[in-house]
């Protein structure tokens, strides 16, 4: 034998180690932070929820929009919002760039995710399967803002 062993080299010095050399502390403590920073997102989210569905009623209702046309402005009514409140609370700890380049990065990664998820998936879920438009936002709503999530975490708050 050589002398080498994986599990024994991953216990060195007390810390356990996976394979990729990070101590399970750490790993933990990684995911604590990120899935604290999801439930700050997920919050926020909440309030975009309803500026969404407050924008889209108003707009069905009393502007007699048609529900795609008045889908795209409430997404970005909703994007905005969003945006001032990540910048804020969510990913506050990171402000290196300029506002303006953080707003063009979200609006082109969260706001293009959102509008062309939400009309694709509210076409088909109201025009294709006859899903009330109320109850089709909230769900194109919880499917998009996972792939969100991910694109402001990495491209968006860097």
């Amino acid at each position: 034998m050589d002398g080498f062993h994986p599990v024994a080299e991953a216990h060195e010095g007390g810390a356990h180690k996976s394979r990729t050399g990070v101590s399970r502390g750490a790993g933990r403590l990684r995911s604590r932070a990120v899935f604290h920073r999801f439930a700050k997102f997920s919050a926020v989210g909440a309030g975009g929820v309803i500026v969404q569905t407050v924008m889209l009623s108003v707009l069905l209702r009393v502007g007699g929009m048609h529900y795609l046309m008045a889908t795209a402005l409430a997404v970005e009514a909703s994007v905005l919002n969003n945006f001032v409140w990540h910048s804020r609370w969510t990913w506050a700890d990171r402000q290196e760039s300029r506002a303006a380049q953080r707003l063009l990065r979200f609006n082109a990664t969260n706001g293009a995710m959102s509008l062309i998820g939400n009309l694709v998936l509210m076409f088909i879920l109201v025009s294709v399967f006859n899903v009330n438009p109320y109850a089709s936002n909230l769900i194109t709503i919880g499917i998009c803002s996972f792939v969100n999530f991910a694109l402001a975490d990495r491209f968006v708050f860097i």
